[in-house]
């Protein structure tokens, strides 16, 4: 073996290694972790067809059930585990990992594609989202791959490739801007579009039916989300200049320095001048159009958005950040050594591996099987209190064990489990009283028993005597 090849391998195995590493412990296991493995579970136990995925968190839309499909065959392989899934996403960065190195390679030089393939391997918020299951940590290789197909002039590909864009989140329609100058280049007839068009119009035909059955919600809730909620949208292009900046700093310290925000700004700053001096120097260079184009819609797409923007909104953005920092060294190689340098230095010191796992999925499991084990076999009602978690990461694991926990909207039992998250939540009083649904529902309460599982409270309510 070559040492160019040994250090691809070597590349593909820290890629690998940072990822599936105790990935039970570390992984992210809650609420939407949880709802997303219920569906799936009722598909692959039940029959039960999907039509719709996740809601999205802003405008009342729906995304497709490809993902929920994606996910299942490795939810059943690892007999029901929601480990399962979380190794599928790991091993879709692995495959990322090596498209980055390999056009990369083919686009510009080995060193290239050596510094953008060990960006992304090494990078921890790219860990973080490509380590756990979740419908948008599988855009940054559906997003590579749709950019790669279309360059390649395998269009459907790019047209499946866009369909599970648009089942991860509905931020990757800002994709069609580099999409757009690829063709453009090309010029194809327009004949050739048939086939992909056609496959993406069976793709969507699940959220058409659902639209149909439901009286257009999907449609009228996009329409209403750019034409009335402005306060989320801003639908004034030239709004979005003062934004771009601090946007391109936040993404490129969390992506490329490890969130260090003390050399997050001159990091930036020295990135984009290199860009800039690639671009007036190498403006007929089309596959560096093509990153940057990417690079630039997808900010000042971004920049139209007026609430906060979390790490997973600009995951499609992950590759070809790191594909640009390896263009840099390419072009420039010492300046460009010195930003990878700096990138590889703050992502090891911002390594998650420097921490303990904190075993959401563990800790779920554990409170479950507490829970069944003191219903002592009857029928009971459950209920959280969390402010950042609901509750299906609780209630899969009871539907493993087939127990009888029953929504209190169609059953009240004469019991209910309270289950207390003390993240900026009060967990040292029952929750006597508590204007939460599922107790207030329960009616008046009494505190049979409570228990501890780490931080975590149980408390278990029964009806108070009158």
């Amino acid at each position: 073996m070559n040492f160019k090849k040994t250090i691809f391998l070597a590349i593909l195995l820290i890629s690998a290694f940072l990822r599936l590493y105790k990935i039970d412990g570390y992984m992210e296991f809650l609420g939407d972790q949880g709802r997303d493995v219920v569906h799936v579970w009722n598909f692959l136990s039940k029959g039960d067809l999907m039509f719709i995925g996740p809601q999205t968190s802003i405008g009342n839309m729906y995304l497709g059930p490809w993902f929920y499909y994606f996910i299942a065959p490795a939810l059943l392989l690892f007999n029901y585990s929601p480990v399962g899934p979380s190794v599928l996403i790991a091993i879709c960065a692995v495959i990322t990992t090596y498209l980055i190195y390999k056009l990369s390679d083919k686009w510009f030089n080995t060193n290239a594609a050596v510094v953008s393939s060990f960006a992304f391997a090494i990078s921890p918020v790219i860990i973080k989202y490509t380590s756990f299951s979740w419908n948008p940590n599988i855009m940054p290789l559906f997003a590579l791959l749709f950019i790669y197909a279309l360059v390649q002039k395998r269009y459907i590909v790019a047209a499946l490739s866009f369909v599970m864009i648009l089942n991860s989140h509905y931020l990757g329609l800002l994709l069609l801007a580099p999409a757009a100058l690829i063709l453009f280049n090309q010029k194809p007839k327009l004949t050739v579009f048939i086939k992909p068009i056609i496959v993406v119009a069976l793709f969507f035909l699940p959220l058409v039916l659902f639209d149909i059955k439901h009286k257009g919600q999907n449609v009228n809730s996009i329409v209403k989300f750019f034409t009335v909620r402005q306060e989320t949208v801003n639908l004034k292009p030239y709004k979005a200049i003062p934004e771009i900046f601090p946007l391109t700093k936040q993404i490129t310290t969390r992506i490329l320095v490890g969130k260090d925000e003390s050399l997050g700004l001159i990091y930036t700053v020295v990135f984009l001048l290199l860009l800039f001096i690639v671009f007036l120097l190498h403006k007929k260079d089309k596959n560096y159009l093509y990153l940057l184009t990417w690079f630039i819609s997808g900010v000042f797409g971004l920049a139209l958005y007026k609430q906060h923007i979390y790490d997973h909104y600009f995951a499609f953005l992950f590759p070809v950040l790191c594909m640009l920092l390896g263009v840099l060294v390419y072009r420039f190689k010492y300046l460009g050594l010195i930003l990878f340098t700096i990138t590889i230095f703050t992502s090891i010191q911002a390594s998650h591996l420097k921490y303990a796992p904190n075993n959401q999925l563990q800790t779920a499991k554990t409170i479950v099987n507490r829970i069944v084990e003191a219903s002592k076999g009857q029928d009971f009602n459950l209920a959280l209190l969390a402010k950042q978690n609901y509750d299906p990461p609780y209630r899969y694991f009871m539907y493993l064990q087939n127990a009888p926990v029953k929504e209190i909207i169609d059953q009240k039992t004469t019991q209910l489990f309270v289950i207390c998250e003390p993240f900026q939540m009060d967990c040292e009083k029952p929750p006597l009283g508590h204007p939460e649904f599922s107790i207030a529902a329960f009616g008046p309460a009494r505190l049979d028993n409570m228990f501890k599982i780490g931080e975590i409270t149980i408390f278990k309510l029964v009806p108070a005597k009158i």
